[in-house]
């Protein structure tokens, strides 16, 4: 079993900048992968980037630019810096991390909010 816990979730104007963090700790072993989704009201869950451990990343063609992901192996802990931030970017944001992101363990969820 894999813990996340994320933070740095928060109430933004558009424009603005916020950093995510979520820390892994128990079987962190098996974990490769780590990165961040999203779902906003009515919507689907949607992959905003992710990062492996050998730091390759990807990211949504929403966020390209805009958005940085990163990761202290060491603390086993990623970080999504995202700036110029706009309306579109609101909703709870998910850490997951695992062999695969598409096969990892979700952190709780964090709410981002930015106001136009």
């Amino acid at each position: 079993q894999v813990q996340l816990v994320e933070s740095g979730g928060g109430l933004v104007q558009a424009g603005g900048s916020l950093r995510l963090s979520c820390a892994a700790s128990g079987s962190i072993f098996v974990i490769n992968a780590m990165g961040w989704y999203r779902q906003a009201p009515g919507k689907q869950r949607e992959l905003v980037a992710g990062i492996t451990s050998g730091g390759t990343s990807t990211y949504a063609d929403s966020v390209k630019g805009r958005f940085t992901i990163s990761r202290d192996n060491a603390k086993n802990t990623v970080y999504l810096q995202m700036n110029s931030l706009k309306p579109e970017d609101t909703a709870v944001y998910y850490c997951r991390a695992g062999r695969f992101l598409a096969t990892g363990y979700w952190g709780q969820g964090t709410q981002v909010t930015v106001s136009s």
